[in-house]
């Protein structure tokens, strides 16, 4: 194992403050270093792609190594790097790290759900969809829910994508079979139907959203099951569209995009009227998922996750305390009103 300083020694890192691992030092790997080091936290990167010793250490300091053994100093580990995030965060579980995963792929999302019994039986935390969708979008949905005496159907839609890998899995998205929830049952489409011009906060505004293979849906009809209908989008063009079951065109934009997203609610309220609810988030595509990795990794760190397997909108109580850290970090709300003169 060799290492690359950038700016702290790897000597006695356990007699030392507790240490957070980064697996991926790309455009979300570097948000969740800046964040955690902003937050006071010792940080060490894995990743082996050329320039990632330079990248991490200009972005917070800390350890790069290029030996995945070497996560298992660290406390907890953020998975920033493309997936399968399954088979590491099994050998990290039962070396009892804890294991924060940026995923959004839907088949290892599922799989990182059935690690459950691992994470239980080596008293780890497992927390699954930490980034911005899913991840964020849970944080904003529990926020609504609480408006609502019943919620019966969630909707979400995203734009934007947080780098090169984020690209990828977007493009391949649009190019399988969309599940959703419906009235009980999943229910399973083609990806790149289904447009609805979805209305996301300035500067993005109004953009044709269209069904795609998602983890969203998975995630959130596990925090919300009252919730009979759950579905997801996201923006594409009609080029996306019609390459999406092509190998990409065009090389994805290496720092990622500006993006946004939104989450809908409907359902009653206390007097039985029907209501709906809408709320949204504008940013840097890494840094929004970054800073939702981040505070979840401190929160393993400081034991306020579960042990065992958990998604971002599992415990009302900790979402809201999430969203409260990642506002304070700088996310802004855009929650729409229904005043004619103005969206979100």
């Amino acid at each position: 194992m060799s290492i690359a300083t950038g700016g702290t020694s790897s000597g006695g890192v356990r007699d030392q403050a507790p240490i957070i691992g980064i697996s991926g030092a790309g455009v979300v790997g570097r948000a969740v270093g800046r964040v955690l080091h902003l937050l006071g936290h010792r940080v060490a990167w894995y990743d082996t792609s050329p320039g990632a010793a330079l990248r991490a250490s200009r972005t917070s300091g800390g350890i790069v190594v290029d030996d995945p053994r070497a996560l298992e100093v660290a406390d907890v580990v953020v998975l920033c790097g493309p997936g399968p995030h399954v088979a590491l965060a099994a050998t990290l579980l039962a070396n009892g790290c804890d294991v924060v995963s940026t995923c959004d792929g839907r088949d290892d999302v599922l799989g990182l759900l059935d690690l459950g019994g691992v994470a239980t039986s080596a008293n780890a935390r497992l927390v699954v969809g930490a980034a911005l969708c899913p991840g964020l979008t849970g944080l904003l949905a529990n926020h609504l829910v609480d408006q609502l005496a019943w919620t019966d159907e969630i909707h979400v839609a995203v734009h934007g994508t947080g780098g090169p890998a984020c690209a990828r899995q977007h493009h391949d998205a649009l190019g399988g079979r969309a599940r959703s929830w419906h009235d009980g049952e999943w229910v399973e489409r083609p990806s790149g139907s289904g447009r609805e011009l979805c209305w996301f906060p300035e500067p993005i505004g109004p953009a044709d959203c269209y069904r795609a293979d998602l983890a969203d849906p998975v995630i959130l009809h596990r925090s919300f099951p009252q919730a009979s209908r759950v579905s997801a989008r996201v923006s594409a063009t009609r080029r996306d569209r019609l390459t999406s079951r092509l190998p990409m065109l065009t090389p994805p934009h290496g720092a990622g995009d500006r993006g946004a997203v939104r989450v809908e609610i409907r359902g009653a309220s206390a007097d039985g009227a029907r209501e709906t609810a809408i709320v949204g988030a504008v940013g840097r595509t890494g840094d929004l998922a970054g800073t939702v990795a981040a505070v979840f990794a401190a929160s393993c760190l400081d034991g306020s996750s579960p042990v065992g397997v958990s998604t971002p909108g599992d415990d009302p109580a900790l979402a809201h305390r999430m969203l409260r850290e990642v506002v304070a970090l700088g996310l802004q709300l855009h929650e729409y009103t229904g005043v004619a003169r103005g969206g979100f």
